[in-house]
């Protein structure tokens, strides 16, 4: 038994040393080259309406702001100014979204947002996004890259494609520290011990984004009260969970094998997906000395084995918003597809370590 989890940590350090480690150079080098181009759109915007502040920037050879979604689809988080005068509302009835609403007592020209608060007094999420998708459709014809990069059409999303090659989203998003949403108040559950009450605060203080995106819960039945309202995420806090052991290399290993062998038709997964079921599998195993390296395939097989029984569902419930089903809206024979072939792959690992050297 021993000797076989041996094997299989092996198996699994050479396809992370192989593998994961070219593809995290192929993806830093995209990072650079499509950082460039929207680093140039941003600028133009600047120029035309300075509310909207490029925050990308590059600090130890990272651009913060920037997720991965695959290796040819990116998101650039764009934290806008000046959220003070408005108060943070999530009351539980859009699952993964919360609205802003004028402080009592505030005057809309307090606002540096003044014209996209709705007459009820919320800050409407849609009609920045408008405006910003407007000014960034201007600025890609002016930008010096404009013969690279053009605007996605038929989305109210801001979506550029870069060389015909990627997809890159920007996301006006404003930053919440200090406060935790009511939506997530059952994190962490009472009965389990990780990831500790120092952990805990420090994921708490760094707090969270509000994005202005399509939300999971609302597609297809947008209300303009609906669409007025942000969508919470929270990568900041997710990655200081996942700073200790071998957790990174464990996800690393996960988006690795997802972007080789479960990119499928109707796309049911993404890299998220895997973000999420190991931060469930680190509650199944709250101790350190359960992301020892030597620990790296059973936690592996792990997470593929809850990814099954997910897929199989059809449900995959967001780690601090379990009211909210990553996989509602998609297509349910992708699902049963998915739920195959991850199968396929499990077993693979499980069964043959050496068959690493081929996935």
């Amino acid at each position: 038994m021993i000797a076989t989890q041996a094997k299989l940590v092996y198996q699994l350090n050479k396809y992370y040393n192989e593998r994961c480690q070219a593809r995290k150079a192929a993806i830093a080098k995209t990072i650079r080259e499509v950082c460039k181009v929207v680093s140039d759109v941003l600028k133009e915007v600047e120029v035309q309406e300075p509310r909207f502040i490029s925050s990308l920037s590059e600090i130890d050879a990272r651009y913060e702001g920037m997720e991965v979604i695959s290796p040819n689809e990116f998101e650039v988080v764009l934290y806008l100014n000046q959220m003070g005068v408005f108060n943070f509302v999530d009351d539980g009835s859009l699952p993964g979204c919360a609205v802003l609403k004028l402080s009592d007592g505030r005057k809309r020209s307090m606002s540096l947002w003044v014209e996209f608060i709705t007459a009820s007094g919320y800050l409407s999420a849609r009609k920045i996004r408008s405006r910003f998708q407007t000014l960034v459709a201007q600025a890609v014809d002016k930008c010096s890259y404009r013969d690279v990069v053009k605007m996605v059409a038929d989305t109210s999303e801001v979506k550029l494609r870069i060389r015909e090659r990627y997809v890159v989203q920007i996301t006006p998003a404003f930053k919440c520290t200090g406060i935790w949403p009511r939506s997530a108040a059952q994190w962490p559950m009472p009965h389990i011990p990780w990831p500790g009450p120092n952990r805990v605060a420090e994921v708490k203080a760094e707090g969270f984004n509000l994005l202005s995106k399509e939300c999971y819960s609302l597609t297809g039945k947008q209300s303009s009260a609906e669409s007025d309202a942000w969508v919470l995420q929270f990568s900041e806090a997710e990655n200081r969970l996942l700073m200790a052991g071998c957790r990174k290399k464990c996800l690393s290993t996960l988006k690795t094998l997802r972007d080789r062998h479960l990119e499928l038709p109707g796309q049911p997964l993404n890299n998220y997906h895997m973000k999420t079921l190991l931060l469930y599998e680190c509650e199944k195993h709250p101790r350190e000395t359960d992301w020892d390296e030597s620990c790296l395939g059973d936690r592996l097989n792990g997470i593929l084995l809850q990814l099954i029984s997910c897929l199989q569902c059809r449900r995959c419930p967001h780690y601090f918003l379990p009211n909210l089903d990553l996989f509602q809206g998609k297509p349910h024979s992708a699902l049963e597809a998915a739920a195959k072939q991850t199968w396929r792959l499990a077993r693979e690992i499980l069964t043959n370590a050496k068959s690493l050297d081929k996935l």
